[in-house]
């Protein structure tokens, strides 16, 4: 969860994530809070493990989930019409083609971005929120069956991991952020277990 400030006054936007107190005290401290501080904020792995074998983990599992999703997106396209009266008209949902081109854009646009770890969050969200979508159908229609829930649980899972934790080392975001903290002048930050090994 976040919170948006918005100092009208001097027109600066804060954002102000509620996990680490580290992320707040940065933010609220620091003056030189810009939109390349957001953006880099926005873009910077939660999980900054100095391991190697996580870091390719995170990384795997990034591309497999961005690489299979691309198809739904492509079968959607494929049968407009069939898919909004069997899926979206069901769930009541207003006009269903439109709602169905939004869904398979959303798939094929933010599915490659989460494969190469680009924009991760923005892209994890819209693929959690048509995941979520779809559950909400899969219940609709079968109740709580799991065969026919699993395949959409799994996937907004996977994205929702993405969402929290950011794309991982290995990723376009991480050297954005690299970039940006280089621009700005901040140092770039340690991985968890070096700064918990330095309070010690």
């Amino acid at each position: 969860m976040f919170v948006i400030l918005v100092n009208i006054k001097n027109c600066k936007l804060l954002l102000i994530h509620l996990c680490p107190r580290t992320v707040i005290l940065d933010v609220v401290m620091n003056k030189r809070f810009s939109l390349l501080s957001l953006i880099s904020w926005i873009l910077r792995p939660t999980v900054l493990s100095s391991s190697r074998a996580l870091q390719l983990s995170i990384a795997l599992l990034r591309v497999v989930a961005g690489v299979v999703m691309v198809h739904n997106g492509l079968n959607k396209l494929g049968n407009v019409e069939s898919f909004a009266e069997a899926y979206v008209s069901v769930i009541g949902l207003p006009f269903p083609i439109f709602f169905t081109y939004v869904a398979a854009f959303t798939e094929l646009l933010a599915a490659p971005m989460l494969a190469i770890g680009l924009l991760t969050r923005p892209a994890a969200l819209g693929l959690v929120s048509t995941m979520l979508v779809a559950v909400y159908h899969h219940i609709k229609v079968a109740g709580l069956s799991i065969p026919y829930l699993e395949l959409s649980l799994l996937y907004a899972a996977c994205f929702q991991f993405f969402l929290v934790s950011g794309a991982g080392l290995f990723s376009i975001d991480a050297l954005v952020v690299g970039w940006i903290d280089n621009a700005i002048g901040n140092p770039s930050r340690q991985p968890i277990e070096a700064k918990k090994a330095a309070r010690v």
